[in-house]
Formats: structure tokens, C-alpha cells, sequence
């Protein structure tokens, strides 16, 4: 089974992607701190992370930074969510090595869509 970590720190957005990726048949590893999503994302290795830019603790840019570096070429898939839509936001997150940059507010379907795409 597809593993994948979410971070945001939106109760509520967090729950509604939860539930729309555990139906879609993928295992989700919750966080609403950047601190705890690094932690779990350098000791197991989820298959995708997908994380919230704005996070209390580390970042989302910081986790997708850290884990590039940790995994190098065996890192899995990141797909950074933010509410911060301008060219040099997005353009910072691919800096960071995000596979994928999404804006909200976005449907699911649209989000199942990218995480298809990257896996």
C-alpha cells in the first residue's frame, strides 16, 4: 500500500485530504507540525509527501529540503500545497526540489490527479 504524509496545519483541510486519499486506497501519515512530519518522514520513508508550505515548526520548503538531501536520488515524490500562488512562491518550491506545486484553495480530485501523476 502507498504510503503518504500530509502535513497541514489546517485541522479540517487535513482531515478532508485524509479522508479523500485513505478512500482513493492510500495509507496517511497525519501531521500539523513541521517539526514531527520531518522526524517522520527521515525515519520511515513515506512513498509521497505531500506537505503545506506554512507550517508551525518547520516548514514545508525546510522538510522538502531536508529529505532531498537525506534521500538523494532514492527521494520520494514531494508536492508542496500553499495558499501562496505567485511565480516566485512556486518558483521557490521547485527550487526546493518539489516535484509539484499546488495552490489553494484545489479540489481533490485535482489533488489525486497530481498525486497519480508523480507517483
Amino acid at each position: 500500500m502507498v504510503t503518504i504524509l500530509v502535513a497541514e496545519d489546517d485541522a479540517q483541510i487535513l482531515r478532508l485530504i485524509q479522508r479523500r486519499l485513505e478512500t482513493a486506497g492510500y495509507l496517511v501519515t497525519p501531521f500539523e507540525d513541521g517539526n514531527e512530519a520531518l522526524a517522520c518522514a527521515l525515519e520511515q520513508r513515506p512513498d509521497l509527501l505531500l506537505l503545506d508550505i506554512m507550517l508551525p515548526g518547520a516548514s514545508g520548503l525546510e522538510i522538502c529540503r531536508q529529505v532531498k538531501q537525506a534521500y538523494g536520488d532514492a527521494t520520494p515524490p514531494v508536492i508542496l500545497i500553499s495558499a501562496r500562488g505567485q511565480q516566485a512562491d512556486i518558483a521557490a518550491g521547485l527550487e526546493a526540489g518539489a516535484d509539484d506545486y499546488i495552490i489553494k484553495p484545489f479540489s481533490l480530485h485535482l489533488l489525486l490527479e497530481r498525486i497519480q501523476a508523480v507517483l
